[in-house]
């Protein structure tokens, strides 16, 4: 916890909480700086909201639910079509703050506010997304149908690495159901979820309806606990997610966590090699490899072991740099400690015998020597066992593994616990069926390395990155925010006199 740094710069400026429609300033005690990872200059103070704090958005939240909850679906919409129009407006501003507090380029900071764009415009749609279901005369005279209703208050915890595109995921679908919302996002980077904030009052969501607060783990345990909370999703690390998971559960909430990966690229030796290799290592060292869909595990199938040079090669050309400056490929990673963690993985597979083929720890920025910079990092020669493969590293570093069949690359990737996303890059259609039908990971690309879909589908991560059985965007995420009633009627006429008791469960 930097605290004392913050404190001593009063011209820092300080996030505020939302609570009830209004931004206000936190009485923490507790605060961490928010700092530049290409510079090292603090942006901003955050602070670890107080109990009271937490309670407080709590309490609002639950206030207007009681009113939002009957807004009707045409209203609600007509938020969402406004929230849509000013994030696209404000497209540039928010990329801007993104890139200045998280590190990833201009371009990629856009791409993080788009792919959150799109589920905002799919929240526009809620008139038939949370249609119910009627069936006339399931039995004489009788009718059933269902209706799907909001379910209270509910929350939501995001990661570093996308903090436009993850509370876009959240706060609207949650909002347009009917629901109202808490949200605690990073405190690695918060500006950008306060500016998507301040869009949403602006579009004309009403006080209560969406609060902030902000902190670290005693705000996570508030959240799990809250009796009024009545769903909670995460996205962010393994370690956090499983704890999320167990406590909400214990507390009776809904749950959904999305968390590590280790996502593997399968390579076929009929695959057509330029796409390939642009698609790979693009996938892997994006966003300094900062991406619970990264391809960090290279898997090459019988004859294209020998393409190793050549993603080198391609690898070298990419331009390391802070994200604002010109022809940027990949930028920092969030901070020293992220640094510093990605260093010992590789210090760790140098020693259990990887081969290094390209080595990206000793490289310096000129201009922005103090920046949490790692170059482009890949190793050859890795075996599962390695804790380089075990473990998912959030850096730029690709590891390669080299196998002799489909089948194997298959075994392989089914073997890791983690899955969230895998790819195969063939120009066989049988082999892409075998692979799409035989491996056991939520979401698949063929020829696509980064298998995230649009939102009229679910983000669908599996087994070890995924805990709760519904995704967070798409239409099962309307499953999750509503609760389903079933209806079943049956009119009588007044003039009718027939009839008599019936004791069974039938309804003739």
């Amino acid at each position: 916890m930097n605290t004392a740094s913050a404190q001593l710069n009063e011209a820092v400026a300080t996030v505020k909480l939302l609570i009830d429609g209004r931004f206000v300033e936190s009485a923490a005690g507790e605060w961490q700086d928010v700092v530049n990872p290409a510079t090292q200059k603090v942006l901003a103070r955050v602070p670890f909201a107080t109990d009271a704090e937490i309670a407080a958005a709590v309490a609002s939240a639950k206030a207007a639910f009681k009113t939002w909850k009957n807004t009707p679906l045409a209203a609600r919409a007509r938020i969402m079509l406004r929230l849509q129009a000013l994030v696209r407006e404000n497209m540039g501003r928010i990329a801007k703050t993104l890139t200045a507090e998280q590190g990833k380029t201009l371009a990629d900071a856009e791409g993080d506010v788009f792919r959150g764009l799109e589920v905002v415009e799919h929240a526009c749609s809620i008139g038939t997304l949370q249609l119910g279901e009627f069936a006339e005369n399931v039995a004489g005279g009788v009718d059933t149908y269902t209706i799907r209703q909001p379910i209270g208050v509910c929350a939501g915890i995001t990661p570093f690495n996308f903090p436009a595109m993850i509370p876009l995921w959240m706060f609207p679908m949650a909002i347009v159901c009917g629901n109202t919302f808490v949200l605690k996002p990073s405190e690695q980077d918060p500006l950008t979820p306060m500016l998507l904030a301040e869009l949403a009052l602006e579009a004309g969501v009403p006080p209560g309806v969406l609060n902030i607060i902000h902190g670290g783990k005693r705000a996570v345990d508030a959240i799990c606990t809250h009796p009024d909370i009545a769903a909670v999703s995460f996205v962010g690390s393994t370690a956090v997610g499983t704890h999320v998971y167990q406590l909400t559960s214990q507390h009776g909430k809904r749950v959904q966590s999305m968390m590590g990966a280790k996502n593997h690229a399968v390579v076929m030796p009929d695959a057509n090699k330029e796409q390939s290799l642009n698609a790979i290592v693009g996938a892997t060292f994006g966003a300094a490899g900062q991406r619970c869909m990264a391809t960090s595990v290279t898997v090459l199938v019988g004859e294209t072991k020998r393409w190793i040079p050549d993603i080198v090669a391609k690898a070298k050309t990419l331009k390391v740099n802070a994200g604002t400056e010109a022809g940027t490929d990949l930028g920092p990673v969030i901070s020293k400690n992220a640094k510093n963690r990605i260093l010992g993985l590789i210090d760790d597979g140098i020693k259990e015998g990887a081969k290094l083929e390209l080595d990206g720890r000793a490289l310096k920025v000129g201009g922005y020597e103090q920046g949490n910079f790692i170059g482009p990092t890949i190793f050859s020669g890795v075996k599962p066992n390695m804790k380089i493969y075990t473990t998912e590293i959030f850096g730029p570093v690709m590891v390669i593994i080299t196998v002799d069949s489909l089948d194997q690359a298959i075994r392989l990737t089914n073997d890791n616990p983690f899955c969230n996303g895998t790819g195969i890059f063939t120009q066989s259609g049988a082999a892409a069926r075998k692979f799409q039908n035989e491996i056991d990971v939520g979401q698949i690309g063929i020829n696509v390395p980064i298998p995230v879909p649009v939102p009229i589908f679910s983000f669908t991560g599996s087994r070890g990155s995924k805990l709760g059985d519904l995704g967070p965007y798409g239409k099962q995420v309307v499953q999750f925010y509503t609760q389903t009633k079933t209806v079943t009627t049956r009119w009588f006429d007044d003039a009718a006199t027939t009839g008599g008791v019936n004791t069974t469960i039938s309804l003739k």
